[in-house]
């Protein structure tokens, strides 16, 4: 049914006057409310009989005393700035910038039919006002007061190129000026003069800073101190929630510079967030997962250490029942939070402050109890690179310390008692204590271990963020991956000749013997493959018997070499023809692409089979050649695999994947093995027993990383770059030689320089590798001792 002409009538009138008001009246309405711009103020507001809480940004008078900080000075509040009335702002003298500038532009691809509106802008060295015109007596339709909170955004190319004006936004207490200008001088002209003004405030305090400074003031005066708490509830205990941070955070500032799935808002607002979860955590059952969550927050968002602490200090200040559940576990997240950040110092004095308060309040209480674990935690702490495992977090609720797992090939696991300061050199070095292996001249290590990847972990590296990683890793591996674990291995090989064959350290130097062998870094016949798996089974087995275990193949022969038998697959040339390509995909879509899908189906069911039969002819073998052991010992065994494995000259070094670059235009890198020993530096072509060049560490000049995945390697006068992905590994290690090497050999007159510097060989504890930073890049499976 058609509208009458009534009707069609009244709304063409009502859209002609939302048309009216976007373009005359919008600017009333914004004066209206950004007049509440001027009366910034951090306010706490509280249920029941506190009423409202103000407090000014400018600092409460203090009294004679100096012990009272009253927060009910709401009669008291004044404006940051004199308000202005309507003048001559052309000539206004304390103008420091002022021009033409568009508001809140609306033009672009979106909406291309509005144009955008034009202020006369005027900075301040208190604010920043716009006005109607430039005209005496214009009318000011808006004041954004700045402070040393306020922040401003560079210009925006996006933005730029999505609406043809640069952008310059300047952040206030309530509200954003999104200003544009189709100059971008102009628009760096106008950020620069913004932030200095911003600058050269004076920084603003919260009242909790402010109380702060007063406790540690009067520490020595019980009676002032309990003055300053009964009269400030801002640092009691409250069941309200915060409406405002306890310290300051810039306006519309956003750090997401840290990679993380979770999205954040204002540093401001995560943190009122933050206080309305540790509210929750006084009724959780389970307060493990939001006691981690919180933790989070605050790794991704550095900033929020120090408010998180502070909030925390609050809620456990007079609380309404000292010691009841809610009230042990915020002293429970705050153990938590002692062993992974370490505050700023005027909140470590506070906080400090506040645990000796609390013993003395309540000695032999619970809270005590946590008060000299997170005391005696903040002297270790140093910083975490993750926040605790959800194991890390049930011990440390109960004061305790965790129970580590490290495995040890050819040796029974061991139970390390850890906490979450350890780290793993500390481990390694009980281990090489309890294991006997300090007499030993080789190095020794952690290793992560999984089924994709092995890597050393540094020697600095906490081991809780080494489990915090398992964890993680736990959720997104299938359920017939194995688990991540902890190894204890050999890190570098200076001595294998000597290692006594009754030794637990030759045990060690088998097993990892046999991970090269598996992982194809021994380059020899399939006939001494066979020979070595042979000696594996009867170490494990020892005679033959039908009745023994059997490990799968890939656990005594190298996969690669039965793929290797199989016939490579057939490629077809690429069709040059269009047109043909076309049918190709039209033909690939409908039934003939089914056809095509069956016939891969089948190849790869032959493949299997074949890959079945070659395995089956292996085993067999391996078995007749295991027959013919009959009575050779366990260690005989070993010996034997080890001395095989020894014929190799490049037995003891550490292998990596690299590609070479070469000088040749157009040529492309070749694949190569870079094998660290204790005397040279060699290159090999993979399946090749001889080295193609090796240099003895006489003749290496430097050595370095170019990039994040380029190691340089000088030699004398030669310069070879080597592409991988395991840049500080081998440089770790190159230096690790080095250093050792020093320990061994009087200094000589020309010492290589190396890059990173070796550290002082003094330093170097029996058995260990030198101290290492976090490893940075994901090994590839292959090298020797992975």
């Amino acid at each position: 049914m058609p509208f009458p002409g009534g009707l069609w009538w009244l709304l063409c009138c009502r859209q002609g006057f939302t048309l009216l008001r976007r373009d005359y009246g919008e600017a009333d309405r914004e004066a209206d409310g950004e007049a509440e711009e001027e009366e910034a103020s951090f306010e706490l507001r509280a249920q029941g009989d506190q009423g409202s809480l103000e407090v000014s940004l400018s600092q409460p008078t203090r009294s004679s005393s100096g012990s009272e900080r009253s927060l009910l000075v709401a009669e008291e509040m004044r404006s940051l700035i004199v308000e202005k009335g309507p003048g001559p702002v052309e000539d206004d003298p304390d103008a420091l910038v002022k021009g033409w500038l568009q508001r809140e532009v609306r033009g672009g691809v979106k909406t291309p039919w509005i144009r955008p509106r034009k202020y006369w802008f005027v900075l301040t060295p208190d604010s920043l006002d716009y006005y109607s015109s430039n005209e005496k007596g214009a009318r000011r339709l808006g004041s954004l007061v700045l402070t040393s909170l306020c922040s401003v955004l560079w210009p925006d190319k996006q933005t730029y190129k999505e609406t043809g004006y640069w952008s310059v936004t300047v952040f206030g207490r309530k509200h954003c000026y999104r200003l544009y200008t189709e100059h971008l001088n102009e628009a760096v002209h106008w950020v620069c003069a913004v932030q200095k003004v911003i600058d050269s405030k004076v920084p603003v305090q919260t009242p909790t800073q402010l109380l702060m400074r007063d406790i540690e003031e009067h520490c020595g005066s019980p009676e002032v101190l309990e003055q300053i708490y009964r009269c400030n509830p801002i640092l009691r205990y409250t069941s309200s929630p915060l409406y405002a941070p306890l310290l300051p955070f810039p306006y519309g500032s956003l750090d997401q510079s840290a990679p993380s799935p979770r999205s954040y808002t204002t540093l401001r607002d995560e943190a009122v967030k933050l206080f309305n979860s540790l509210q929750q955590l006084e009724s959780e059952r389970d307060p493990v997962p939001l006691m981690q969550g919180v933790l989070q927050t605050c790794l991704d968002l550095p900033p929020l250490v120090d408010e998180i602490y502070c909030q925390l200090v609050k809620q456990t200040t007079e609380p309404p029942a000292p010691g009841g559940q809610g009230d042990l576990h915020y002293w429970q997240l705050l153990t938590c939070m002692s062993c992974t950040f370490l505050p700023s110092p005027p909140v470590l004095r506070f906080l400090r402050f506040h645990l000796d308060r609390t013993e003395s309040r309540f000695p032999a209480s619970e809270m005590a109890k946590y008060a000299c674990f997170i005391r005696e935690a903040l002297g270790k702490t140093k910083g975490r690179e993750c926040v605790p495992s959800l194991e890390e977090i049930l011990v440390l609720m109960r004061r305790q310390e965790m129970i580590c797992t490290v495995h040890c090939p050819g040796a029974p696991a061991c139970s390390v008692a850890i906490s979450s300061h350890t780290t793993a050199e500390e481990v390694a070095r009980e281990l090489v204590s309890r294991l006997g292996l300090s007499q030993s001249p080789n190095l020794f290590a952690l290793y992560e271990q999984s089924r994709r990847r092995e890597q050393p972990v540094g020697s600095a590296t906490l081991l809780a963020d080494v489990l915090t990683r398992f964890e993680n890793l736990a959720g997104e591996e299938r359920e017939q991956d194995p688990p991540c674990r902890l190894c204890f291995k050999h890190y570098g090989f200076l001595d294998t000749d000597n290692v006594p064959r009754d030794s637990l350290e030759f045990a060690l130097l088998f097993e990892q013997a046999h991970e090269m062998v598996l992982r194809g870094y021994v380059p020899t016949s399939e006939e001494t493959l066979q020979t070595l798996a042979a000696l594996r089974l009867q170490s494990l087995n020892s005679d033959f018997s039908t009745h023994a275990p059997f490990p799968r193949l890939e656990e005594l022969f190298p996969p690669h070499v039965l793929h290797a038998r199989l016939p490579a697959p057939r490629r077809r040339p690429p069709t040059k023809c269009r047109g043909a390509r076309l049918r190709a995909g039209l033909l690939a879509g409908g039934l003939w692409g089914q056809a095509l899908a069956k016939q891969r189906a089948e190849r790869d069911q032959r493949l299997r089979g074949r890959l079945r039969e070659e395995g089956a002819s292996t085993m067999a073998a391996i078995v007749e050649k295991w027959k013919l052991l009959q009575g050779m010992g366990r260690p005989e065994a070993m010996a034997a695999y080890v001395a095989l494995v020894r014929e190799w000259p490049g037995f003891g070094s550490t292998l990596f994947d690299v590609d070479l670059r070469t000088s040749p235009v157009g040529a492309g890198p070749q694949r190569l093995w870079l094998g660290i020993g204790a005397k040279a530096v060699s290159l090999y072509k993979p399946g090749e027993p001889e080295p193609l060049d090796s240099f003895c560490y006489g003749r290496i000049s430097s050595f370095g990383a170019s990039d994040s995945s380029t190691f340089r390697l000088s030699v004398e006068d030669r310069d070879m770059l080597f592409e991988t992905s395991q840049v500080d590994e081998i440089a770790q290690l190159l230096n690790t030689y080095l250093t050792s090497a020093g320990t061994r050999q009087p200094p000589r007159p020309q010492e290589p320089a190396t890059s990173p510097p070796a550290s002082d060989p003094t330093a170097l504890p029996q058995g260990l590798c030198p101290a290492a930073g976090p490893w940075q890049h994901r090994p590839s499976v292959g090298s020797f001792h992975s």
